[in-house]
């Protein structure tokens, strides 16, 4: 990496984008073991609405890591979607990142802690 790695056209830049977003994470991961309704998706990952998760759907389907597959002819009418070879090509990244915030988020946790009893000083104890 040189020093203009992180610049805004800088491809490390949009990947760091892509997982800085805490629903394109969490979606792509629930898709790991392969095609799912929306429906199954909220109920498996839980904590995001309807809209939101259309729209990481969408997000993600944007940017080539998820398929959108529609089935007109079931009834009801019904999509699925799956990740594509490179949605999971990110697996290990997430998977990666994901142990690293079981080592260390207690870690993380007392930081936010102490910063926090720090900054509210003797007054407000």
């Amino acid at each position: 990496m040189t020093t203009d790695a992180l610049l805004a056209d800088c491809r490390a830049r949009l990947a760091f984008d892509l997982l800085s977003n805490t629903w394109n994470a969490v979606v792509l991961w629930a898709l790991r073991e392969g095609p799912r309704r929306p429906v199954d998706l909220r109920e498996q990952i839980g904590g995001i609405s309807s809209k939101v998760l259309t729209e990481t759907l969408r997000r993600l389907q944007f940017n080539g890591l998820v398929h959108r597959q529609a089935h007109p002819g079931a009834a009801p009418p019904r999509v699925d979607y799956q990740l594509t070879a490179l949605g999971r090509s990110l697996l290990a990244p997430i998977d990666a990142v994901g142990a690293w915030a079981v080592e260390h988020g207690d870690d993380v946790m007392a930081a936010q802690e102490a910063h926090c009893t720090a900054t509210r000083g003797p007054s407000s104890q």
